[in-house]
């Protein structure tokens, strides 16, 4: 069991550069959305599982989050290059800003033996959440060829900044609540 668990969390990080692949090389929407649904279930069922089954493991803690920051970033440049869309590049760069700042906070913490003042909230767990729902809606817009649904994208993308920028503020007061 904890060898599948581990598999979840490699496949979802390997599904970004072919979700990648599939919607610029290969002119596959369908694909990349079928890829996207499956790498963005794995996101849930990894952690299900290594909970039910006791499973769970500094390994994974670590790299789930990693997971989904590379799965984000290839559909963000995905999106970036497809669309050709300052406004994608702008909340992508802000939201990317917001990980690096949290990874910064995360080790800062750790080195002062506070690890668990960042350990992952439910907003940050929803942010994700809120992130991939963006993306399988961008890309259902894209195979779809539906300007609605790639419009609406565009405000959910804005929302999952705005989600990402809450979280950061919330994980830097309570860094610095001394």
């Amino acid at each position: 069991m904890k060898f599948f668990i581990n598999f979840l969390t490699f496949f979802r990080l390997f599904s970004g550069p072919i979700i990648f692949a599939l919607l610029l090389l290969l002119s596959s929407p369908g694909l990349a959305l079928i890829l996207f649904i499956l790498a963005s279930f794995s996101d849930y069922l990894d952690g299900y599982l290594a909970r039910k089954h006791s499973l769970e493991s500094t390994l994974g803690e670590i790299m789930d989050p990693i997971a989904d920051k590379i799965l984000a970033l290839f559909l963000l440049i995905a999106l970036i290059l497809y669309f050709n869309s300052t406004f994608i590049a702008l909340t992508a760069a802000v939201m990317f800003s917001r990980d690096f700042w949290v990874n910064a906070l995360r080790d800062y913490n750790s080195r002062n033996h506070q690890a668990d003042v960042t350990k992952v909230t439910f907003l940050a767990k929803l942010k994700t959440a809120s992130q991939f729902f963006t993306f399988g809606s961008f890309l259902l817009g894209i195979f779809l060829g539906n300007a609605l649904i790639i419009f609406i994208s565009n405000i959910l993308l804005l929302s999952s900044m705005i989600l990402s920028l809450q979280t950061a503020l919330d994980y830097t007061k309570a860094t610095f609540k001394k």
